[in-house]
């Protein structure tokens, strides 16, 4: 069963996650990626929301570019941690969708990572210490490639 959603706002943010994917399969983490896109279906985002619970999901990555509004209305609709991803894809290269992501009103909080490819893997890294809070196996994996930086100056 799926612990963490990776929900996109577009169908061609799927190579931008790409690195998130992986690195939640490498620390074993079962997860499942849906398109929902907060503007064209707001209704598909609301039942998902509302829903993710349900399903077992405990954690929600939610990446978009742009006003970026995915994660938030996520949030709105779930008590759930939501961990938002700004994707840069416009002039303005992200920092619009930074901003959206951050800007969120007191009592319905969003984890913001950085923009870019770091920003997406840092949101499986965070994904996996939530996670880690309640399943060993999950904690243990991460705790395992933590230790593998030691000495890495990247």
């Amino acid at each position: 069963m799926p612990l963490v959603a990776v929900v996109m706002g577009s169908k061609s943010d799927t190579e931008a996650m790409q690195p998130a994917l992986e690195i939640l399969k490498a620390l074993g983490i079962d997860y499942e990626v849906s398109v929902i896109s907060a503007h064209r279906t707001p209704e598909k985002a609301r039942q998902y929301g509302q829903d993710a619970r349900g399903r077992g999901i405990e954690v929600i990555i939610a990446a978009a570019g742009g006003a970026a509004h995915l994660p938030g209305v996520l949030a709105s609709w779930t008590t759930l941690p939501v961990i938002g991803v700004p994707l840069a894809s416009n002039e303005l290269k992200g920092v619009d969708a930074l901003y959206s992501i951050v800007q969120m009103p007191a009592g319905i909080p969003v984890a913001a990572v950085a923009i870019g490819s770091g920003g997406v893997r840092n949101a499986a890294y965070l994904a996996a210490e939530i996670l880690g809070l309640k399943h060993d196996g999950v904690r243990k994996a991460y705790e395992k490639y933590r230790d593998g930086l030691q000495g890495e100056t990247k």
